[in-house]
């Protein structure tokens, strides 16, 4: 682990810290008119998500963490664990549905994702940012309805609800952002 000052924190350095894993989410340099700089950080914990707001002068010393990312091959799900094959190693990797969270219903077969790990602990999984899925479900067309921002609800192939433009029909497949679960464009 390498000690760097807390001034030198930015957002995306993983710290240990209070005995946990902490990533920084926004940092935010603060010079008040008396007594020295700080950096006023927030932080989330890396394993149970709670979050935290911390100071750090540029003379504390924290520890950086690096993390080691492998590249898994999402194989099936079995029951509730989620099961991946390390692309290098081809070692499987169970993780509980949970441990992924809601995202886990964009996973398909095949798919390559980032594992996190601590150690030989996993602590996160990155899914790719975009997938292409099927409509399954989409509302008709209001005539008269065109407002410039006139979206219409839709169901994908995974069961995940999200908004599509008027044009969208069932059947069509489209491309979704993964982090915010919204439509960005047609798949080609």
């Amino acid at each position: 682990m390498a000690k760097i000052n807390g001034n030198e924190i930015r957002p995306g350095t993983v710290i240990e810290h209070q005995g946990g894993l902490w990533v920084a989410v926004k940092t935010n340099t603060v010079k008040p008119g008396k007594g020295g700089a700080y950096n006023q950080v927030e932080l989330k914990n890396l394993v149970n998500g709670t979050k935290l707001n911390e100071r750090f002068r540029s003379d504390e010393k924290v520890d950086e963490t690096r993390l080691d990312l492998k590249d898994f091959s999402f194989l099936y799900q079995q029951g509730d664990q989620l099961v991946f094959m390390d692309t290098e190693s081809y070692e499987q990797l169970e993780l509980a549905k949970d441990f992924v969270g809601d995202r886990a219903a964009f996973l398909q077969d095949g798919m390559m994702v980032t594992v996190r790990l601590y150690g030989e602990k996993p602590i996160g999984v990155a899914l790719p940012d975009q997938v292409t899925l099927a409509i399954t479900e989409a509302d008709p067309v209001v005539k008269g309805q065109t407002a410039a921002s006139s979206y219409k609800p839709a169901v994908l192939e995974n069961g995940i609800r999200i908004l599509v433009p008027p044009f969208i029909s069932t059947g069509e497949r489209v491309i979704v952002d993964t982090n915010e679960l919204t439509y960005i464009r047609r798949a080609d």
